[in-house]
C-alpha cells in the first residue's frame, strides 16, 4: 500500500513537471510567434524608417530580446589603440535605406573620392542604378549583400583599433542597445569582408552595451561619453547584461579599445538618446566643437556645465586645457528649440572622411555661418553641407544626422602623426617643433614644410629623431613679423608618406607672429598664479615658452626658498609650497626671454 502511494505521488509529480514544461514551451512558442510577427513588421523592408530611438513595438520587445549571444571573444592579448575620427580611413560604411536615399547618395558622392564605400543592401541593382543615374562612379563602391534593420550604422558598426599603436588593424564591437538583430551582427560582416579580426563584447563579464554615437576618441587613449554608458550597464538594465561598476566599464574599454581615460558627462534633459555626437565634436587632440544654445534655452545650461567640468578636471594629451569652440544650434523656422518641441538641430553631428568633412545643414539663413566656421577651423578640408531637415527626408526628426548614419574603418597601415600646433611666436625667435611619428615599418624621415604667409613656396627643414618616436626641428621666425604657415610630413621605411594636417599642403597650421620684446612676449605667455591666495600649491599657465627656464621662489626679504630648471614650458606648471612659507612670495621665471616675476600670497 505504501509502495502504491509513493508511486502515485511520483506519477503526480512527473505529471506536474510535464505540464510545467509544456506551459513553458507554449510560452516560448507564443513569444517566438510574437517576436517573429513583430520582427517581420519592423525589419522586413529597407524602406522602413526606424528612428534612432525605440519604436513602441521595440519597447514591447525589449525585455524579451536576447542581446547577449555566443559570439563573444576575449579582448586583444596586447595593448591596443582606438583610432581617432580624423585619422586616415580605408572604408566608409553605410546601411542603405531607400527612405533616405537622397541623403545617402550625397554621402556616397563625397565618399567615393576619399576611400572605398561599403553599402549594406539586398537591393544592389536598384541602388547601383540610382547612384549611376546621378553620375556617381561605382569603382570604389562595394555592395555587401546583408540584411539591415536601420540606417543608424554609427551606433552598431565596429570601431577601429590597432595593436601596439600602429600594428594590426581590428574592429571592436559592443552590444547594440536596440532589438535589431541584423544591425547587431553587421560588424561581423564588415570584418569578414575586410579580412580583419573582430573583438565582440557580447557575453561573460565583458557584455558591454554601448553605442558609437556616444563615443568619441582622440586616438591617444582618451575618450568621451555621456553617463548613458553607466546607466545602460547598471543594476536592473533592460538588456540582460551583467551589472557593472564604472571601474569595470573602464576596464572593458581599456582592454578592448585601449581607452585609458574615459571621460563621462551627465546626460542632457532634452536629448532623448543621450549621445554626445549630437552636441559636441572632437576636431583634433585638443579642440572640441560644442553646440551652443541661447542663454537658459534647452540643453544649453547642462552642456555648459558639462564642458566646464571637462575643462576644470581634464587636460588635453599635451597637458594643456582643451580649446573649446562654440557653434550655434539653430532653431526651427518658427524659432523652436528642443525645449519647445523643436527637433534637436545641431551642426556638431559631422563626420570626417579623410580630406572631407560632412556637416548637417538646415536652411541657408543659419547654415552659412556654421559652414564658414568649419572652414576656418579646418582649413584645406572639403567642407560639404548636406540637408537633413527637408520634408521628403527629415532625418533630424528621427533623432540623428550625418555622423549617426555613417561609420568608417581605418587603413591597414596607419601612420600616426601627433603634434600640438604652435599658435603664436615672436618675430626673430627660434622655437622647436615636436611631433610623435610612428609607422609599423619605422620612420625613415620627417620634414617640416613652412613659409611666410602670402608666399607660394614652402621651405623644408628636416626633423631629427630625438627619442623613441619623437621627432624635432628648430625653426627661426623671420624678423619681418609676417605669420608663418607650416605642416609636418613623415615618410615610412615602407615608402608610405603622410602629412599632418592630412589635407596639406592645401591646409596647414598658422603661427601668428608678434613683434614684441622678448620680455613682453614672456610676460604675455606666463599667466597670473592660480589659485591666489593659496594654502598649498600654485599653478601657472605657460604658453609655448621655449628653451631652458630657471624658476625660483623668494620671500619679500630676498631670501631664496626654492629653485628649479625646466626645459621649456607649455601647459600648466605647478609648484608645491612648503607649510612654513607665509605671506607674499615672488616667483621668478628667467630664460633667453629675460625675467618675469609673479606675486603669490601664501596663507
Amino acid at each position: 500500500m505504501l509502495s502504491l502511494i509513493v508511486r502515485s505521488k511520483k506519477i503526480n509529480l512527473l505529471s506536474n513537471q510535464l505540464v510545467t514544461v509544456m506551459k513553458i514551451n507554449v510560452i516560448k512558442l507564443l513569444f517566438l510567434l510574437l517576436f517573429s510577427f513583430n520582427s517581420a513588421f519592423l525589419f522586413s523592408q529597407e524602406s522602413e524608417k526606424l528612428p534612432k530611438g525605440f519604436t513602441e513595438k521595440e519597447k514591447q520587445l525589449l525585455t524579451h530580446f536576447e542581446f547577449r549571444n555566443a559570439q563573444a571573444t576575449a579582448p586583444p592579448t596586447g595593448s591596443v589603440r582606438a583610432a581617432a575620427e580624423w585619422e586616415e580611413v580605408e572604408y566608409l560604411v553605410l546601411s542603405w535605406q531607400s527612405g533616405f536615399q537622397n541623403i545617402l547618395r550625397q554621402i556616397v558622392a563625397v565618399g567615393v573620392n576619399e576611400c572605398k564605400v561599403i553599402i549594406a543592401t539586398q537591393s544592389q541593382a536598384t541602388v547601383a542604378s540610382y547612384l549611376t543615374s546621378f553620375g556617381i562612379d561605382l569603382t570604389n563602391v562595394i555592395f555587401l549583400n546583408v540584411p539591415a534593420n536601420s540606417i543608424w550604422i554609427r551606433d552598431f558598426a565596429g570601431n577601429t583599433i590597432y595593436s601596439d599603436s600602429v600594428g594590426e588593424r581590428a574592429l571592436t564591437d559592443w552590444i547594440y542597445n536596440r532589438p535589431r538583430p541584423n544591425d547587431n551582427v553587421m560588424p561581423t560582416a564588415h570584418a569578414n569582408y575586410a579580412g580583419i579580426p573582430i573583438y565582440i563584447t557580447d557575453s561573460g563579464l565583458n557584455d558591454l552595451v554601448n553605442t558609437g554615437g556616444n563615443y568619441m576618441s582622440d586616438g591617444l587613449g582618451n575618450a568621451f561619453a555621456s553617463e548613458l554608458i553607466l546607466e545602460e550597464n547598471a543594476v536592473g538594465n533592460p538588456y540582460g547584461v551583467s551589472a557593472k561598476t564604472e571601474e569595470q566599464i573602464n576596464g572593458i574599454m581599456l582592454n578592448y579599445m585601449g581607452i585609458q581615460n574615459y571621460i563621462k558627462m551627465p546626460t542632457l534633459p532634452y536629448d532623448e538618446i543621450h549621445h554626445i555626437d549630437m552636441h559636441m565634436k572632437l576636431l583634433d587632440e585638443e579642440t572640441i566643437l560644442v553646440s551652443k544654445y541661447p542663454p537658459n534655452v534647452a540643453d544649453g545650461p547642462q552642456i555648459e556645465a558639462n564642458i566646464n567640468y571637462v575643462v576644470n578636471n581634464f587636460q588635453s594629451p599635451f597637458g594643456t586645457p582643451y580649446d573649446i569652440k562654440w557653434i550655434d544650434a539653430p532653431p526651427s523656422t518658427s524659432g523652436s528649440y528642443p525645449d519647445t518641441n523643436g527637433a534637436y538641430r545641431t551642426f556638431s553631428n559631422s563626420v570626417f572622411i579623410n580630406k572631407s568633412i560632412l556637416v548637417p545643414i538646415y536652411r541657408p539663413q543659419v547654415d552659412a555661418a556654421a559652414l564658414a566656421l568649419y572652414q576656418e577651423l579646418l582649413p584645406g578640408y572639403n567642407v560639404v553641407g548636406i540637408d537633413v531637415d527637408n520634408s521628403g527626408e527629415n532625418l533630424i526628426n528621427q533623432l540623428g544626422a550625418l555622423h549617426c548614419i555613417t561609420h568608417t574603418i581605418g587603413v591597414a597601415d596607419p601612420m600616426l602623426i601627433v603634434h600640438q600646433p604652435i599658435d603664436e611666436a615672436n618675430a626673430g625667435t627660434t622655437f622647436t617643433i615636436n611631433a610623435l611619428i610612428k609607422h609599423n615599418s619605422g620612420i625613415q624621415s620627417a620634414t617640416v614644410f613652412w613659409r611666410e604667409e602670402g608666399t607660394a613656396t614652402f621651405n623644408q627643414t628636416a626633423m631629427t629623431l630625438a627619442t623613441d618616436s619623437n621627432w624635432t626641428a628648430n625653426i627661426t621666425i623671420p624678423i619681418s613679423g609676417v605669420n608663418v604657415e607650416y605642416y609636418i610630413q613623415g615618410q615610412a621605411v615602407s615608402g608610405k608618406i603622410l602629412s599632418r594636417p592630412i589635407v596639406a599642403p592645401a591646409g596647414y597650421w598658422t603661427i601668428n607672429v608678434s613683434s614684441l620684446s622678448t620680455t613682453e612676449w614672456a610676460s604675455q605667455h606666463i599667466s597670473a598664479p592660480f589659485p591666489n591666495p593659496t594654502k598649498q600649491n600654485v599653478n601657472f599657465e605657460m604658453d609655448q615658452m621655449f628653451g631652458l627656464i630657471h624658476v625660483s621662489i623668494t620671500n619679500i626679504l630676498g631670501q631664496k626658498l626654492f629653485s628649479q630648471d625646466i626645459q621649456a614650458g607649455n601647459g600648466v606648471f605647478s609648484l608645491d609650497l612648503e607649510p612654513e612659507w607665509k605671506g607674499t612670495l615672488l616667483v621668478t621665471f628667467e630664460g633667453d626671454f629675460g625675467s618675469v616675476t609673479r606675486k603669490v600670497v601664501k596663507l
